[in-house]
């Protein structure tokens, strides 16, 4: 593509083309982006992306690389990582050091690799990246402690294994002097990102706390400031500005009273237009001759990496937990790599390459190797898997509800009583407050969000219920359920609009899944009966005491909400479920105060 405006719409309708068909096809994106770069780049010859950029890619790839790493580490929380045990602290640390020394010397002696090389190609590939295990997740639908360890893994090692990275990338570039200069510039560089991440981090949590910027500013001054402290820190101490953003992430994300999740957002708008197409110009940049003249090498490093790494890491970091040996095997097949590990390769190549640093060519196509066979041979594979060892949870039936009205809370807290698994989501942070006080677990935020992906566990909700005021959002929620869970699976109460303007309807696709409850069962009616006193109440039903015994007690003043069957499985009235119990099956419904 000559023109380059062409060449850039061209790649940003690549990207949203890319995440579209992850999100139908539930595989990490990363795939189709790398397959999408590799097909318009060596293969077809329509992308350059040298020709398009010129001077300017370094500079691109390297403050994407810096974006992603803050984002990474601003979920590096440590109650959170402490939460989880000692299991992830291991595997993030013991378990990557051993990865990392391990990957290196096969590296050298099977690709030919120097050592040098060999160590930063081992260091990179010990992350992996909620980016590809959180969809990996989803599927599998492993035990809840394999999908928290796996999930809090991908979340914390990001910023740790880029940082082992920038470390072994920084010892190769100084061992290029004398020997007393090497140390001091080592020692120079995690001073200066060390003292600039934390000054930094400090301060615009000081801005926060305090709302010194306006609401509407605070994402953007935040990725300003935090380019800005990058590209400081470099220019004292090269190379010193990932070192200072994963720090300053860090010390935001554990700073008291520093509130990051609506930072966080920004994120998510990035990854499809910025990280999407960036890794787009990566894969187009490999050349196919690359990879295959890897050799048989590649294979070795591939098994070594898959069956011999990390199996052994789990293993060594697993000491003193009480994990079965099923769920070290599973723990060990699912690790595949991920967009940290495809940036920072790529980063450190342009870098090297300008150094004209030997067999530099090897490290961006087995990097990239090693991403594409781990994310397609894990993520077709490891539904088998875990059926196999026995860790593939049933299926899913808890209830996501979205609102945290009076009602809900109501709804909730008796499910709860009933031993079924409840979670309520709601964006007003009063109505949280109010579930989280009565004993309900609880999400603050949009549910459809990326950090409710990162942060809840969704694998555990069969049916969503939509239990809120907001009408603009209903539907948006009711389409990304639909799709996560499959048809059938968001139930909604009617809205019951009496306005015939055009712009106040809901959509068609929301009004199917209206009609939760019954007909006239609206956010307004049912608020209106828990405002007047109205209770929710389970009652056992038998032979004796029969559906039209129950009907009779209570005739017009119940709303016949849900039956339980005896095996816990709950089926939810709705317009046209009118469910048939049984003896000995519950039957919860909201009664009417007098």
């Amino acid at each position: 593509m000559s023109d380059p405006i062409i060449s850039l719409v061209a790649v940003g309708l690549f990207s949203i083309a890319c995440q579209f068909l992850s999100y139908k096809i539930k595989l990490p994106a990363i795939l189709p982006l790398l397959i999408t770069g590799i097909v318009a780049g060596p293969i077809l010859g329509l992308l350059n992306a040298d020709l398009l950029f010129g001077d300017l890619l370094f500079p691109i790839v390297s403050l994407s690389v810096a974006i992603i790493l803050f984002e990474g580490s601003l979920t590096l929380k440590i109650q959170d990582l402490s939460g989880h045990g000692s299991m992830v602290r291991n595997l993030c640390t013991i378990g990557a050091i051993i990865t990392w020394l391990i990957a290196a010397p096969v590296a050298h002696f099977a690709l030919g690799m120097s050592w040098e090389m060999a160590f930063l190609f081992g260091a990179i590939v010990t992350v992996t990246g909620p980016t590809v295990i959180v969809p990996m997740l989803r599927t599998v639908r492993p035990s809840s402690k394999i999908s928290n360890i796996l999930r809090w893994e991908g979340i914390v090692i990001d910023p740790i294994g880029a940082l082992l990275a920038v470390l072994v990338f920084e010892f190769i570039v100084s061992t290029q002097n004398a020997l007393t200069h090497t140390f001091y510039a080592f020692a120079k560089t995690i001073g200066v990102g060390s003292v600039f991440g934390v000054l930094s981090g400090y301060f615009m949590g000081l801005v926060l706390r305090n709302n010194l910027v306006p609401h509407y500013l605070v994402n953007t001054a935040v990725l300003t400031l935090m380019l800005g402290a990058f590209e400081g820190s470099n220019l004292i101490a090269h190379e010193s500005g990932l070192l200072t953003v994963t720090i300053m992430g860090m010390w935001l994300a554990n700073m008291k009273r520093v509130e990051v999740e609506s930072i966080l957002e920004f994120k998510e708008t990035l990854s499809v237009l910025l990280i999407s197409g960036l890794f787009i110009l990566l894969a187009s940049r490999i050349e196919l001759d690359a990879i295959l003249n890897l050799g048989w090498g590649a294979s070795v490093v591939l098994l070594v990496i898959m069956f011999v790494a990390r199996p052994i890491s789990v293993l060594i970091s697993s000491t003193g937990s009480k994990l079965s040996w099923q769920e070290l095997a599973l723990l060990s097949w699912i690790a595949p790599r991920g967009i940290v590990a495809a940036a920072v390769s790529a980063l450190f190549a342009l870098k090297l390459e300008v150094l004209n640093y030997a067999q530099v060519e090897l490290l961006v196509p087995m990097v990239f190797l090693v991403i594409i066979v781990t994310v397609v041979i894990q993520s077709l594979t490891s539904v088998r898997v875990a059926t196999y060892l026995g860790l593939r949870a049933p299926a899913p039936y808890g209830f996501l509800i979205f609102g945290a009205c009076a009602f809900s809370r109501l709804l909730a807290k008796e499910l709860i009583k009933q031993k079924v698994i409840v979670s309520i989501a709601d964006t007003n942070w009063e109505a949280i407050s109010n579930a989280r006080m009565e004993g309900i677990p609880t999400y603050f935020g949009n549910p459809m969000s990326d950090h409710a992906s990162r942060h809840m566990d969704l694998s555990i909700f069969g049916k969503v219920l939509i239990l809120s005021p907001y009408k603009q959002l209903n539907p948006l929620i009711t389409h990304h359920f639909e799709h996560q869970i499959g048809k059938g699976s968001v139930l909604a109460l009617n809205s019951n609009d009496s306005s015939k303007l055009a712009s106040h309807q809901v959509s068609d696709s929301f009004s199917k899944n209206s009609g939760l409850f019954s007909e006239d069962s609206t956010y307004g009616k049912l608020a209106g009966y828990v405002a007047r006193g109205a209770i929710i109440k389970t009652t056992r039903m038998s032979d004796e005491f029969t559906f039209d015994s129950y009907e009779k007690e209570y005739g017009d003043r119940m709303v016949l909400l849900c039956a339980i069957e005896p095996n816990g499985r709950v089926h939810m009235y709705t317009l046209l479920n009118k469910v048939k119990v049984k003896s000995d099956w519950r039957l919860v419904s909201l009664i009417k105060s007098h």
